[in-house]
């Protein structure tokens, strides 16, 4: 006899296969490689078939079973994957998928053996497709020659937490000069300044660092290249011991490295991608691109606490802009939960408190200021 405990374990387990479904097929859509697509197309597959087990559980117990409708952190990856490509939310899935392979770890019914296995082979898969584990593995091969460097990153993270920088920063500075009793215009001044100054610097130090990865990068290549003009039995050995470490058994391993390593059309590529966790095609991404984006990320969450000193005076420009800050505030920790899987308004709501507790500081430290001034 199921518990209400057991109904509730039911519907949470049917939720995240139905969003795991849906994450699946937004990504085969978006996707332009036609493997990869087919990929997650039979990932969706396997997660609708888990969710039939539980859809089966409910009505096993006599409880409902609700329309198959994804959560809005579900559909707000897919919306994204669908607007910007996969590469934007695939690490943050890896993440969910890897949290996920766990959670059937210790339920009791039988059939959860098997969904454990499952769920623990799609995230495997994930790292491999985002290349996570091929760059460990390769950085790890790499760190016994000692010269190859790898690195990587979150691009949702990057986008949420860029946005979050402008919008604090700029409440903060705009607080503190409201604080001291400056004229409106001097505020608008101070919060247009900030915002260029703080995205001016957040670009430039986004195509600094992605330069920089550019430039190691092909430093990496060059090495690689030229190891294998000069020591090929040493690289076709580690790439076999790479594969090795992949699962594939030891003489299938060596046929095919030995095969990459005779076909000088891919070799490189292959020893790039493999050993090194470099796309040599991409060599993380345009400096110029990711600069810009910085920029406008930051710029974008620095709007909010400005806009309404170009509209309003004195307090009631001062209250707006908290206001509107607030909302951009649980906006941004809303989005914040599309990574943890928290709740959405606790997350929300964490956010403005701390967006509001550090302009409240400002604008306090520039009031006593502004007193001590005039005094």
């Amino acid at each position: 006899m199921a518990t209400p405990a057991d109904i509730a374990r039911y519907r949470a387990n049917w939720q995240k296969e139905i969003d795991g479904a849906f994450q699946y097929r937004s990504l085969a859509a978006s996707e332009k490689n036609g493997k990869l697509a087919e990929v997650y197309a039979k990932l969706a597959g396997s997660e609708e078939k888990h969710a039939a087990v539980w859809e089966m559980k409910l009505e096993e117990a006599g409880k409902p079973v609700p329309p198959r409708k994804p959560s809005w952190q579900a559909r707000t990856l897919g919306q994204l994957a669908r607007w910007f490509g996969p590469k934007l939310v695939l690490q943050t899935i890896v993440g969910n998928e890897a949290s996920d392979s766990r959670a059937y770890d210790n339920q009791p019914e039988a059939e959860t053996v098997q969904m454990a296995a499952d769920e623990k082979s799609h995230a495997r898969l994930l790292v491999n497709i985002s290349g996570t584990e091929s760059g460990n593995m390769g950085g790890s091969v790499a760190m016994v020659e000692g010269r190859h460097r790898s690195a990587g990153g979150n691009a949702l993270r990057a986008a949420v937490l860029g946005a979050n920088d402008g919008l604090v920063s700029i409440l903060s500075l705009v607080m503190g000069v409201a604080g001291a009793n400056m004229a409106n215009s001097d505020v608008l001044i101070a919060g247009l300044a900030g915002l260029l100054a703080g995205a001016g610097s957040m670009a430039m130090g986004e195509w600094l660092s992605v330069q920089s990865s550019r430039e190691l990068y092909e430093h990496q290549i060059a090495i690689e290249k030229a190891e294998i003009a000069e020591h090929p039995e040493e690289e076709q050995e580690e790439l076999a011991l790479i594969y090795q470490s992949k699962g594939l058994p030891e003489e299938r391993a060596r046929e095919l490295a030995a095969r990459i390593m005779a076909d000088k059309n891919i070799t490189l590529d292959t020893l790039a991608r493999e050993e090194l966790g470099i796309d040599p095609g991409e060599l993380g991404g345009s400096a110029w691109e990711a600069a810009s984006t910085s920029f406008l990320l930051f710029a974008f969450g620095a709007v909010f606490p400005i806009l309404p000193f170009f509209f309003l005076d004195g307090m009631s420009a001062v209250y707006t802009s908290l206001a509107v800050s607030a909302v951009g505030l649980f906006i941004i920790g809303a989005a914040i939960t599309l990574m943890t899987g928290r709740n959405l308004f606790q997350s929300g709501f964490r956010q403005v408190l701390f967006g509001l507790s550090a302009a409240a500081l400002t604008y306090g430290v520039g009031k006593l200021i502004g007193v001590s001034l005039a005094g």
